[in-house]
């Protein structure tokens, strides 16, 4: 009995989900602005069925009849006077499963959940619509293309471009100034070793080929003169 009993609840189950997984809802969620308009969407996913054999029904927040097709015409019969001439389809869509309505002339009222039931097949959609201040979508829009603007606009890229070019060749210029002065600091500094070390040093010792120039005074050359007249006396 236990066994038995557990059996048809199992079958139970799976005969509920089953009938669960084919009756599709579907939930999305719609944003639109104070003063436009919105398509709420809504599609079969049944192709085999007949035009001219689907319903679809749409409703506001649970009660409110939005639109109705009725064997794939239009029914405005039980229309909600909120609705009319607010609420539109598309017609030639119909044949693709396709059953969406459009609103337009939108205020906060319209804001809230839509539902679109389609029989026989019982599929059913739910739409959640926001709406929002239409200011602050305006102002939000207006800086997104001033931006866009901005960026893309060719003597701005051409600037930039220029600039950078300046900036490199500056680079450029002052690296090789700064490399230049310390090399001559340094070529500099050698010669000065170079001729410490040769004059500290005695007549054998191999000097720096480094040239090295010192001034002759006036004291200098009064002393090769008298070299030069003793070596004379000293000859004759």
């Amino acid at each position: 009995m236990k066994g038995s009993s557990t059996h048809t609840l199992i079958c139970s189950f799976i005969c509920v989900f089953a009938v669960l997984i084919d009756k599709v809802s579907l939930q999305v969620t719609v944003e639109a602005v104070i003063g436009g308009s919105v398509v709420l969407p809504c599609s079969s996913a049944e192709h085999d069925l007949k035009l001219q054999d689907i319903d679809v029904f749409w409703r506001h927040n649970g009660s409110k009849i939005v639109f109705d097709i009725i064997k794939g015409e239009d029914s405005l019969e039980n229309q909600g006077q909120w609705y009319k001439n607010r609420a539109e389809t598309f017609p030639e869509e119909y044949v693709r499963g396709n059953f969406s309505i459009k609103l337009s002339g939108l205020t906060h009222a319209d804001a809230g959940k839509y539902i679109c039931l389609i029989t026989p097949s019982d599929e059913q959609e739910t739409v959640e619509l926001i709406i929002n201040d239409f200011l602050v979508a305006e102002t939000t829009t207006e800086k997104g293309n001033k931006s866009t603007d901005q960026e893309t606009r060719p003597d701005r890229v051409e600037k930039s471009w220029l600039w950078i070019l300046v900036v490199i060749l500056l680079t450029i210029i002052l690296g090789l100034l700064f490399f230049l002065i310390i090399f001559r600091k340094k070529k500099k500094a050698s010669c000065f070793m170079s001729c410490e070390h040769g004059l500290g040093s005695d007549a054998h010792e191999v000097v720096s080929p480094v040239p090295c120039y010192k001034s002759v005074t006036a004291d200098d050359r009064d002393e090769v003169a008298d070299v030069q007249l003793g070596a004379l006396t000293a000859i004759t």
